[in-house]
């Protein structure tokens, strides 16, 4: 087995340094919060697509500890925050890393000789939300979350709007109905929004490492790439099933339906890149869908079934070291 190499683990240790410091960043709220959360993951992405696992392995485990001595030492409660955000941005940062670069010869999947096969992007974003599901489940398990949560939010929302408005008197039943919604919207949205931002860090990495050269995984086009496994559809089919349950499956299912439901919404908008290639009213007909998919929720259905009804695998393609032809392709399996 081959050492890691000093140099590598000391890169891979200051993108980890550079993660958490970052981290440490979005903690402060500020019109940048949303980006620095995001923007976490990318040096831990940027360190394994570049360097390999030695290099995404020290980056986890310093930003890991880094973090957790650091909010430690602020208050004791941040250990919680410490740890959502090892699991939500850290570890899948280094794995998703980890499993771009694998790749094995394409005559063991039927094809030439002399290609190599990169693991597809499709079980890359099955992984994604694979990751992203099980953390918010491990964090909402640490933290006691519940209807005892999110009904005192709602009671606050209602006295918030009768201190505003004194003749409004809430129904009991409305009452009712919205804390039974609330307490699943807030996991769908977490794991959905985690599932967004990590798959932006991973595709921003992608582009600055390909325009560095020191990637080992070849550029891929997403738009006809990014699609979903055909598997997930089950996966999210028995999320919106456990949701009809009640209690602790109500709530696993809608963190499932939420992670696995914003891949497919990915999926449907790297579709709807691909269809309008070429039309001339392609960048209006993208800024509305976007717009539309933002502020309303017919549109962002929408997306979400067209990225439901393309699931297929895309395995890029790439000469062997000892291969004469420069060609590189997609295939679909």
């Amino acid at each position: 087995m081959k050492r890691p190499n000093i140099k590598t683990l000391l890169i891979g240790a200051l993108a980890g340094l550079t993660a958490a410091l970052l981290a440490q960043g979005a903690l402060k709220p500020s019109f940048f919060s949303v980006v620095l959360y995001a923007a976490c993951a990318i040096p831990i992405l940027l360190s394994g697509l570049a360097w390999g696992n030695a290099a995404a392995t020290a980056a986890v485990v310093t930003a890991s500890v880094v973090t957790f001595v650091s909010l430690g030492a602020v208050q004791s409660g941040f250990y919680v925050v410490a740890l959502m955000l090892t699991l939500v941005a850290f570890v899948p940062a280094g794995w998703l890393s980890h499993l771009a670069n694998l790749a094995r010869p394409a005559a063991e999947l039927g094809g030439p000789d002399n290609l190599l096969a990169w693991y597809p992007i499709s079980d890359i974003l099955l992984h994604l939300c694979v990751l992203v599901t099980i953390a918010v489940i491990v964090i909402g398990v640490v933290v006691g979350y519940g209807p005892e949560t999110t009904d005192q939010m709602v009671d606050v929302l209602m006295s918030a709007l009768q201190q505003q408005q004194p003749d409004f008197i809430p129904d009991p039943a409305v009452t009712a109905q919205t804390k039974s919604l609330v307490v699943l919207m807030l996991p769908a949205l977490q794991s959905g929004m985690w599932v967004v931002m990590l798959f932006a860090a991973y595709y921003i990495a992608t582009r600055i490492v390909a325009a560095s050269g020191k990637g080992l995984r070849p550029r891929e086009d997403f738009p006809s790439s990014l699609r979903m496994n055909r598997n997930s559809i089950f996966i999210f089919l028995a999320g919106l099933a456990a949701c009809f349950f009640g209690g602790v499956p109500a709530l696993v299912g809608a963190t499932v339906i939420g992670s696995f439901g914003a891949g497919f919404m990915l999926s449907g908008f790297a579709s709807l890149h691909f269809r309008t290639r070429g039309k001339d009213w392609r960048i209006p007909a993208l800024i509305l869908c976007y717009l539309g998919s933002m502020l309303m929720l017919l549109p962002a259905l929408l997306i979400l079934v067209l990225g439901l009804s393309d699931t297929r695998k895309a395995i890029a393609l790439t000469p062997t070291k000892d291969a004469d032809a420069p060609k590189q392709s997609d295939t679909k399996i």
